[in-house]
């Protein structure tokens, strides 16, 4: 991280609450998993419907939330989305059935809709141009790492204090969040966002779709970002399946591998903090490759039933963790790089409902592939379908322009704070 980055103060608050409410969106997941399937032993169905409770707000209301975020003060935004969700977390704690539960989680979806897109406009407004690639590896590197630390700590923490009190701890992270962002400073407005004779929402919820589609960076990377999620998610959702066909697998060997893979992608986001001067697209496509790299030999070996398991499948968990980073990173520090300030919100609305609605579909035709050909078979079909994605994606690298960043703030629309 430059120099310009740890004087930013507003900067390191932000990235400080995005640190403590991601750790506590993972507290509550595994809370939520070990309430709904060990106690209350829910079915195979019910326990699917608790990640899509999650997820669906954000695959449909992506570009209506993003739009939100563009139109009203995004400090205020997050501040209301934390201390919302830091209730909804309270209300498990008084939840009898499952369907409470999905509506608890299917409103908190809605108000992380409203918090990503904010968040990463604030990001924009708080981080000169200069800086923009490194602040927002940084940020990707903070959610990896959430993700690494967040289920251990979780885990560790449900069997020490208990599900309710989890519950307790996480719903403080959101509001401990929520303080940390009330002392960010406003948006410097040179004249009122909205006006009465200015676009219609529903013509605004167009412009980050129109944005996109001029931009051919983003359209090509968005494109190849939510294929690659989609194709990755075939065979990520089966890897417990897969390491249950060899023969000298350790109870623990699932944990390793999720652990490595985490730790993959926060090596990778920590390279490319410090090193912002890259192609993205380039990184996308070897990244994209690097994935089908790990993906395939781990089919192979355990076809083979190769022995040492526990070294060579954390080794290459790492490898494609480290690779989907080269995916995603590089993608979103580019497209917060090249997004106008007052247009982050649409754009990262359109962004994140394709990411999320790849990470819906993934799983269920991925356990469907399973299902029909063998779970072997159909992690080589993965590996095969991104090594040729990664050739196609080569073969259109050079229609890939990269365009002059578009990042000035328009008047009438928050505009960049100043350092």
């Amino acid at each position: 991280m430059g120099n310009s980055l740890r004087k930013n103060k507003p900067f390191i608050t932000l990235m400080t609450a995005q640190a403590i409410s991601g750790l506590g969106d993972w507290l509550s997941i595994v809370a939520i998993i070990t309430l709904v399937g060990l106690k209350w032993e829910a079915t195979p169905m019910q326990m699917s419907l608790i990640i899509l409770s999650l997820a669906l707000p954000m695959a449909l209301l992506g570009p209506i939330t993003g739009t939100i975020a563009d139109r009203m003060e995004r400090k205020t935004l997050m501040v209301f989305s934390d201390v919302v969700r830091g209730v909804l977390i309270l209300l498990l704690t008084v939840a009898t059935n499952v369907w409470m539960v999905y509506g608890c989680l299917f409103l908190t979806g809605i108000f992380s809709s409203v918090f990503i897109p904010a968040k990463n406009g604030k990001l924009k407004e708080l981080v000169a141009d200069e800086n923009i690639k490194g602040a927002m590896s940084l940020s990707s590197t903070i959610d990896s790492g959430t993700k690494v630390i967040g289920p251990l700590v979780s885990g560790i923490l449900v069997s020490l204090i208990g599900t309710y009190n989890v519950f307790y701890l996480d719903s403080a992270t959101f509001i401990l969040s929520a303080i940390l962002i009330f002392f960010l400073p406003k948006a410097v407005k040179e004249v009122e966002v909205e006006k009465r004779d200015g676009p219609s929402f529903k013509e605004e919820i167009k412009v980050g779709f129109t944005f996109i589609k001029k931009s051919s960076f983003l359209l090509y990377g968005l494109f190849l970002l939510g294929v690659s999620l989609l194709i990755l998610q075939l065979s990520d959702s089966q890897l417990i399946v897969l390491l249950r066909e060899l023969s000298d697998v350790s109870p623990d060997l699932f944990g390793y591998l999720v652990t490595s893979a985490g730790i993959g992608m926060l090596l990778t986001g920590i390279y490319l903090s410090k090193k912002t001067d890259y192609n993205a697209f380039v990184y996308m496509c070897f990244g994209v490759l690097g994935i089908g790299a790990g993906f395939g030999p781990m089919a192979i070996l355990t076809h083979y039933d190769l022995s040492l398991s526990i070294i060579w499948v954390p080794l290459l968990g790492l490898i494609a963790g480290a690779s989907a980073g080269f995916v995603f990173i590089p993608f979103q520090a580019a497209t917060q790089e090249k997004t106008p300030v007052h247009m982050t919100g649409r754009v990262f609305g359109v962004v994140n409902s394709t990411t999320t609605t790849a990470t819906i579909i993934g799983p269920l035709a991925g356990g469907a592939l399973a299902t029909v050909i063998g779970i072997i078979p159909s992690f080589i079909v993965t590996s095969s379908l991104l090594i040729v994605l990664f050739i196609i994606s080569i073969a259109v690298k050079n229609k890939v322009e990269e365009e002059p960043d578009v990042t000035e703030s328009q008047p009438g629309t928050q505009g960049a704070t100043p350092l």
